[in-house]
């Protein structure tokens, strides 16, 4: 039987990114208007978060320890501090009492387009960072954002996907030789699978892997299982929808809030799906828009990589 459970009392804006270190048994993600990073303790149950000084959309561990993000001009390496055992902070606190987290600029996209950012990222098994972009306005629906890789060595990378709207669902196979990206916005909402190249670190022959237009709400974040399957969060939908390696829907779960937004393996089994929302947009008598939840889902997933650049 699948539990869910809300595991903190803050509401974010629009929370992405959720990341979990089994090190510290603790979750990280991102409010990305709020220009925060947020920090759930499992074992005391305390949370706590930083500001940063741009938009933030994505996070990954990185393997020295740390953060590094996609945010609004580029690609930067982030340092939260110290963490301190805190009592509880609601969706009342300001966020101008939080700590400021150290950021420092890493790469930048040449002749990144005014008005676009970073938006969903992650590391690939090998531990190279990933992050596309995308215009800020959806409601232009301009095809603007570009898939990019990151390395310590090398820098980041030209275009490998361009023409994208909303740039989402970034994820790899068990193996790593499969990557996944979508596009959520409402005139696209279609998952793609690709051959990748583990040793070069190349994505080719791009190909529909979902049509999200024939299942409910649009494909936002995602994360892998063991067993190859990609789930993947149905926003403006209320639920997590898994599919198997042949792209079939084999599991809905239903979720109290409208708006998933990105889905994350953690726990100490690594079964248990971490899942962040959005408040932006809620439809009325939504209450627990922009809540962060624990799912038990039964199965195992995936751990993510962390940067070794």
């Amino acid at each position: 039987m699948t539990t869910t459970e809300r595991i903190t009392d803050t509401l974010c804006i629009v929370g992405e990114s959720p990341v979990w270190d089994a090190t510290q048994a603790a979750l990280y993600w991102v409010d990305i208007p709020a220009k925060s990073i947020g920090r759930w303790d499992s074992r005391s149950g305390t949370h706590r978060h930083w500001q940063v000084n741009q938009m933030v959309g994505c996070i990954s561990l990185k393997q020295s320890g740390g953060l590094i993000a996609g945010m609004e001009s580029g690609l930067f390496s982030i340092e939260l501090g110290e963490v301190s055992e805190v009592s509880e902070i609601s969706e009342t606190d300001e966020p101008n009492k939080s700590p400021v987290a150290t950021q420092r600029l890493l790469a930048s996209p040449a002749n990144m387009p005014v008005g676009t950012r970073f938006n969903d990222g992650r590391c690939d098994r090998q531990g190279r960072f990933w992050s596309g972009t995308m215009f800020l306005d959806m409601a232009a629906a301009r095809a603007e954002g570009c898939l990019y890789r990151y390395t310590g060595d090398a820098g980041i990378s030209s275009a490998f996907v361009s023409d994208l709207i909303v740039q989402n669902g970034l994820c790899w196979s068990p193996d790593g030789r499969t990557m996944y990206l979508s596009d959520s916005h409402a005139s696209r909402q279609l998952i793609w699978a690709f051959d990748y190249d583990i040793d070069e670190g190349i994505p080719s022959n791009q190909r529909i892997f979902v049509d999200m237009n024939n299942y409910p709400g649009r494909p936002d974040g995602a994360a892998m299982d063991t067993d190859g399957c990609y789930w993947i969060c149905g926003n403006d939908a209320s639920c997590i929808l898994r599919f198997t390696p042949e792209g079939k829907l084999d599991r809905k779960i239903d979720l109290p809030m409208t708006k998933p937004s990105m889905c994350a393996f953690g726990g100490d089994k690594l079964d248990t799906l971490y899942v962040t929302s959005i408040s932006a947009g809620k439809p009325a008598g939504d209450d627990l828009a922009g809540a962060i939840f624990a799912v038990c889902t039964g199965v195992q997933g995936m751990p993510e990589a962390a940067f070794n650049g």
